[in-house]
């Protein structure tokens, strides 16, 4: 079963809520960049926060069928990375979310969500 990048993201979206992530956001990428097609970034107030968005993202995902293709930067829970392919979760540390802010590196890229 093959989860469409769009369901994928809203998944995603829905995950990363449940666990109270602040400032949920969708960043559409296509016809931006190869990478993937949609960036969700967010962020939680505690590493132990950090790690349960996460978690739960991976979780919903597996339950979908998606395929967890990495899952880097648990052990820290400052910033963590879950790449399903099409789309690219950024799980920060609010301290972290301020210094990168990479939704300006992407400011081309077209907001789906904000939450």
């Amino acid at each position: 079963m093959t989860i469409q990048p769009d369901e994928l993201m809203q998944l995603v979206v829905y995950a990363a809520e449940d666990k109270k992530a602040m400032d949920v956001t969708a960043l559409n990428l296509r016809g931006i960049s190869l990478i993937a097609d949609y960036f969700v970034i967010c962020h939680g107030n505690s590493e132990t926060q950090v790690q349960a968005i996460a978690t739960e993202i991976k979780k919903r995902s597996e339950e979908r069928g998606a395929r967890i293709r990495g899952l880097e930067g648990m052990d820290t829970a400052r910033w963590v990375l879950v790449d399903l392919g099409d789309v690219v979760v950024h799980v920060f540390h609010r301290d972290e979310r301020e210094y990168y802010n990479i939704e300006r590196l992407w400011s081309d890229a077209k907001v789906v969500e904000r939450v």
